[in-house]
């Protein structure tokens, strides 16, 4: 299980570095890899040596983690020193995927020379006073002083385009460095499709969809077969084949929060927002915990920080919802057990310590009552089992780090320079909990492969509503609640 696990994780660490930062820099992407897979490779090669039951090293656990970010950091910085004068600043939107030209000794100019006036009449003195432009091979930069209120400024000035353009280019308002909103005219690559096509396509997504969805159902089925404490062989299938109906509750009830998770995100930004998105597709895996997620892809733009807000928290908050009666009623068919004298994994569903996590902690005590006390632990229904990998999902979701639904959201809320000093802090302060919560480490791990980059809204300037501001407040304070293990203060005033 180890080495699969570990396969598993190089080919996702490999395929994240690759998409991440091969254009950015020279440096080979193995090495890269490398230098990010030594610590795993490590940490397995000592288990694999001296067995799961002997505990790493304190020095073989920490110095991998400070070295190997300081070289990868080093090895990146210098296979940028060749590209240090190319400009870096202008973040162009992933809508569909397309075939660039290969480079050419004279750059393309997104528009005509003679068309210059009629892109400068689009800006009026009293909206936003234009003071230069700079053209890209992909994008127009219309750099200037803002006059008016930033969301009447870009709606002004975004129909003025599409009016004397044709709807030509996609408009971006972002803000540099130094906080001075500017104007990014980017091609748009959408404005060519046709409806039929995308007919087929979207056709094509739902097939591809429905496949891994019941592909998803058989590798849960088996994975919840296993945690129901059934070894089911091929002998025993063929004799009595009911006993594979022992793994759908786990299987149902960890899709169905999976589902619904997706289906929050799929529903707010094509129903609310019209932004063309796949439907939800599911990851299937024969072993660990039977899926590896579910995701959607946003195929068009967000068309401004308040529907990125939307469409992101939609998901972990629809998720949580149906996660909260699942888990109740799960730890309500749980049998209470003696707690294990050696410290166990995070989520150990034999003997569950509930005080690893706040949220469960006081989730149990309302489910179970006078039968939890300090001496005690849980052994987890399948459906609770599921329950609680629901809410790993949703606090792994909410880290506000990049392209993460956290992410998202502080980016909404903070603008997106803001957004990534939050990320950097995030990955930190989630590394230094790993030392005291050990199963948390996995995430650290996976949190530094994430690129801290945001895709920009098109609108990516106007700032949110109070209201929102709550609610990107309370999903934080949710993300506390679930990852925090129980104070000691207030485990002893619920008995626990």
């Amino acid at each position: 299980m180890t080495v699969w696990f570990l396969i598993l994780l190089g080919l996702i660490t490999y395929l994240m570095v690759q998409r991440s930062v091969a254009r950015l820099t020279q440096t080979p992407v193995w090495l890269l890899w490398l230098v990010l897979m030594t610590p795993a490779l490590l940490w397995t090669g000592w288990t694999v040596i001296h067995g799961a039951k002997q505990p790493l090293p304190r020095s073989l656990m920490i110095w991998p983690l400070v070295i190997c970010p300081i070289l990868y950091w080093v090895l990146f910085q210098r296979g940028r020193q060749p590209q240090q004068d190319k400009p870096t600043e202008v973040q162009a939107p992933q809508t569909e995927p397309t075939t660039l030209p290969s480079p050419e000794p004279t750059p393309v100019r997104p528009i005509q020379p003679n068309e210059e006036q009629k892109l400068r009449d689009c800006f009026p003195w009293s909206v936003y006073y234009i003071q230069n432009i700079e053209y890209r091979p992909q994008a127009v930069i219309c750099r200037g002083q803002l006059r008016s209120k930033p969301n009447e400024a870009y709606q002004k000035i975004k129909e003025n385009i599409e009016t004397k353009f044709a709807g030509r280019f996609l408009v971006f308002f972002q803000e540099d460095v130094n906080g001075k909103p500017f104007f990014v005219l980017v091609p748009n690559t959408l404005a060519t499709q046709g409806n039929t096509p995308r007919k087929k396509e979207q056709l094509k997504q739902f097939g591809w969809a429905l496949l891994l969805l019941l592909a998803t159902l058989v590798t849960t089925t088996k994975v919840g077969v296993e945690i129901a404490g059934i070894e089911l062989t091929i002998r025993q299938f063929q004799s009595n084949p009911s006993l594979i109906l022992q793994g759908l509750p786990y299987a149902l009830a960890l899709m169905f929060i999976l589902g619904v998770h997706e289906l929050g995100h799929y529903l707010m930004a094509t129903r609310r927002y019209k932004i063309r998105s796949t439907p939800p597709y599911f990851i299937p895996m024969p072993f660990f915990l039977g899926t590896f997620g579910a995701f959607i892809k946003m195929r068009s733009p967000v068309p401004n920080r308040k529907a990125l807000f939307d469409v992101s928290i939609a998901g972990p908050l629809a998720g949580f919802v149906v996660t909260l009666p699942l888990l109740i009623w799960g730890l309500a068919h749980s049998e209470v057990v003696s707690l294990p004298e050696e410290k166990t994994g995070l989520l150990n569903p034999d003997a569950l310590n509930p005080k690893y996590s706040i949220l469960l902690a006081l989730l149990s005590k309302l489910a179970l009552g006078s039968q939890l006390t300090p001496q005690s632990a849980i052994d987890l229904h399948p459906v609770a089992v599921a329950a609680c990998l629901g809410l790993i999902v949703t606090a792994l979701n909410l880290m506000p780090v990049g392209q993460l639904d956290g992410g998202h959201i502080v980016h909404a809320m903070f603008g997106q320079r803001n957004a990534i000093l939050i990320g950097q802090v995030a990955r930190l302060l989630l590394l230094l909990l790993s030392l005291v919560q050990p199963g948390f480490f996995l995430w650290a791990l996976i949190l530094l492969f994430i690129p801290l980059m945001d895709e920009p809204a098109l609108n990516d300037v106007t700032e949110l509503d109070n209201q929102r501001d709550v609610w990107g407040l309370f999903a934080m304070a949710l993300l506390v609640m679930i990852i925090l293990p129980l104070p000691q203060a207030i485990a002893s005033l619920l008995q626990i």
